[in-house]
């Protein structure tokens, strides 16, 4: 009986949607499935995670990845910013949220100083978010600047996603957080997007550029774009999961949209808690072991 041979045509739902859960229980989700969304038009969707709990709660809601991002320098150390984040402070992070997940593509971020001063350097840090962390892919900033960074640790067999247009860690270079590829930066945009799809990116995040500008760079790519305020037209979308759920104090970019006011909540429930305790209403009977 002769070999069947392989098809591009989906054959079932889930062949088309590879990020709906197949009926007999979880399907991972893989670095391929994201070339398979961008082709059948289907979008990705992403939040950051840097918990267990958190990355329990979007694998079983179905995000599709998770990025265990170095916005945890202001999310969970409390910096102002990003650039002081290193890879013993992600690693423990990235393995608790790769731990939690049955479904999720996870990614970590690899933060500023990590990468940037050669191929030897770059491809040490991936490695150790693979082995240690027990990541699924990595992430890094830059587009040509980048390129050779991203081509070796593609070709040792480790998933990267890139991230153009704003780059938070060259947040100084850029003169603070300005939207890129407004007017002739757009060329340069472009230039940085088909360097990373050359190098061998599975996807690119494109931050903070406008919208019409997003739309031209997905069009003009085979690997999925996924947007942090980058418009509608891209394949996919990804937001910082303190920024949408309402736990950010303070302003939030305009690209947010606040799904819920977790802060609000937890805010309530202290009160109460702390109303009760001095009360005496807590702990009750019912709390209490004869």
């Amino acid at each position: 009986m002769p070999e069947s041979t392989a098809s591009d045509a989906p054959r079932s739902v889930n062949d088309l949607n590879p990020f709906v859960p197949a009926p007999a229980g979880p399907k991972r989700v893989r670095t391929r499935h994201f070339s398979n969304a961008k082709k059948h038009g289907i979008p990705i969707s992403g939040l950051t995670s840097y918990d267990m709990l958190t990355a329990q709660i979007f694998d079983q809601a179905g995000i599709d990845f998770l990025l265990v991002g170095d916005s945890a320098g202001n999310n969970v150390f409390g910096y102002e910013t990003t650039l002081p984040v290193t890879v013993d402070e992600l690693i423990p992070l990235t393995r608790a949220v790769a731990r939690a997940v049955t479904r999720a593509l996870v990614v970590a971020d690899m933060p500023f100083g990590s990468y940037e001063t050669g191929q030897t350097e770059a491809l040490h840090t991936a490695v150790r978010f693979m082995k240690e962390a027990q990541a699924h892919a990595v992430k890094l900033e830059g587009g040509v600047r980048s390129h050779k960074q991203i081509k070796r640790i593609v070709t040792s067999g480790i998933p990267v996603m890139a991230h153009i247009g704003f780059t938070p860690q060259s947040e100084h270079g850029l003169g603070g957080h300005i939207i890129q590829g407004r007017g002739d930066a757009a060329e340069k945009l472009l230039e940085d997007a088909l360097a990373v799809q050359d190098a061998g990116a599975f996807a690119v995040v494109l931050e903070m550029v406008p919208a019409t500008v997003a739309a031209e760079v997905t069009s003009k790519l085979e690997i999925p774009t996924i947007g942090v305020g980058a418009g509608p037209n891209v394949d996919g979308q990804l937001l910082v999961w303190t920024d949408f759920a309402g736990m950010t104090e303070g302003r939030v970019p305009r690209f947010v949209r606040q799904y819920a006011n977790v802060r609000s909540v937890l805010t309530d429930a202290v009160h109460q808690f702390k109303s009760d305790v001095e009360s005496g209403v807590y702990p009750g009977p019912e709390h209490s072991y004869e």
